[in-house]
């Protein structure tokens, strides 16, 4: 639960699913020839008489200070659960040497796009994993099973992040090997996934060309808790206006550190030096 955006995981309809067997389960389903008959003609007599005499005196002191305070510790509860659990997964992973990594951005910024290009190209030098978060469908994740790499969809409902405790129960369902790569895709979001960490080794920021050079100083929290800037569909920047140096200026107030690549999912432009990155890192890892 976000104590800030008000989105909680019990109310959420959280789900935790394996794409293949919710296809296997539609299979399934489709199999069965189901017969319905409805009773037509009901009748439904509804009389409702209400007399109402309401007489409200309402004298409010709502103490705004104590339920400000109230919130305020919620979100702190909420936060310290989901460091706990970030620290549990952070250990599991140390110990099978997986390297893990959270991909984070907003909203169209080609981040399964990315993904996809990386998965298809590396498949064979690296082992993968992926936990897919959005709010609904299973639709990156069947994409990522059409490449035969292991794959979680979380379902977060109206929930507006992937937090740590969701990625245990997903880790245990794709049952990681030793030595592997852990990819996990946040849901779309620059403001909420940043409040939380997953146990991640690195945080990863994707943001495209179509986005706007300010992304990083009106989303500062984001990209000064992520430790890479992949800046994707560089093949667009002859048609826009777009300087990639203001970008990386703003970047680089928020987080010096910052490490980027200039990429193109599409043509594939960029690409082999977030390969070598991704290859060196792994191993280390």
């Amino acid at each position: 639960m976000c104590g800030t955006c008000g989105c909680g995981s019990e109310e959420n309809g959280i789900r935790i699913q394996n794409p293949r067997d919710v296809k296997m389960h539609q299979d399934k389903q489709n199999n069965h020839v189901h017969h319905h008959h409805h009773e037509e003609g009901h009748a439904h007599g509804h009389s409702h008489s209400h007399d109402h005499d309401h007489g409200h005196d309402h004298s409010h002191d709502h103490h705004h200070d104590h339920h400000h305070q109230t919130i305020l510790k919620v979100e702190q509860d909420i936060l310290q659960h989901n460091e706990v659990m970030a620290a549990r997964n952070r250990g599991f992973f140390d110990a099978k040497n997986i390297f893990a990594l959270n991909l984070v951005s907003s909203p169209g910024s080609g981040k399964t796009s990315i993904l996809e290009r990386t998965l298809q190209d590396l498949k064979n030098d690296l082992s993968f994993y992926v936990i897919e978060g959005d709010q609904q469908t299973l639709n990156d994740a069947n994409r990522i099973d059409a490449l035969d790499i292991p794959v979680i969809q979380i379902n977060t409902g109206k929930g507006c992040h992937l937090e740590s405790d969701t990625i245990y129960d997903a880790v245990k369902k794709l049952d990681l090997k030793d030595h592997s790569v852990l990819m996990i895709e946040n849901v779309g979001n620059l403001v909420c996934p940043s409040m939380f960490d997953l146990g991640e080794n690195k945080r990863i920021v994707i943001i495209s060309t179509t986005e706007g050079e300010d992304k990083p100083i009106k989303y500062p929290d984001m990209f000064h808790s992520s430790d890479i800037c992949i800046i994707n569909k560089i093949d667009l920047l002859p048609y826009l206006n777009f300087d990639l140096n203001k970008l990386k200026s703003y970047a680089k107030q928020v987080n010096p550190d910052l490490v980027f690549f200039e990429v193109s999912a599409t043509t594939g432009e960029g690409m082999a030096d977030w390969y070598q990155w991704l290859k060196t890192n792994a191993s280390i890892g």
